[in-house]
């Protein structure tokens, strides 16, 4: 598993004072980026990157003005060309589970634009 913390912004607000639903789908990205970042080789990022085919997404609690809130997440099951990947958003005082994610991740080569095949040493890297 892997965490980043979030700092709630004023603009991640909404009129109903607390964080909008929008906001955490780009938690899900920013966690699934550092992660990606953390764990690739620098010759890995150079050559491919990720795109999202698919999110699924489940609110169960909110998040609010003040919140500290940890990202975590992790990879499912890999195939020839995706990354399943979870997310889970908590609130870091008391771990409740504010939303829980899984999102489909398909690699790309950086050069030509295309998917690709995800090769040993990435998968290596996140196994």
């Amino acid at each position: 598993m892997f965490e980043i913390p979030i700092v709630i912004l004023p603009e991640d607000i909404d009129d109903m004072q607390h964080v909008n639903n929008v906001v955490y789908l780009r938690w899900v990205q920013d966690v699934a980026i550092s992660h990606w970042r953390a764990n690739a080789t620098p010759a890995l990022q150079q050559a491919f990157g990720w795109v999202a085919t698919r999110h699924e997404i489940d609110y169960k609690h909110a998040a609010l003005p003040g919140d500290a809130i940890t990202a975590r997440t992790w990879i499912g099951a890999i195939d020839s060309r995706r990354f399943e990947r979870f997310t889970e958003i908590v609130r870091t005082v008391d771990s409740r589970v504010l939303t829980n994610a899984r999102t489909l991740w398909c690699l790309l080569n950086r050069a030509t634009g295309r998917v690709t095949r995800i090769p040993p040493e990435l998968r290596a890297c996140f196994s």
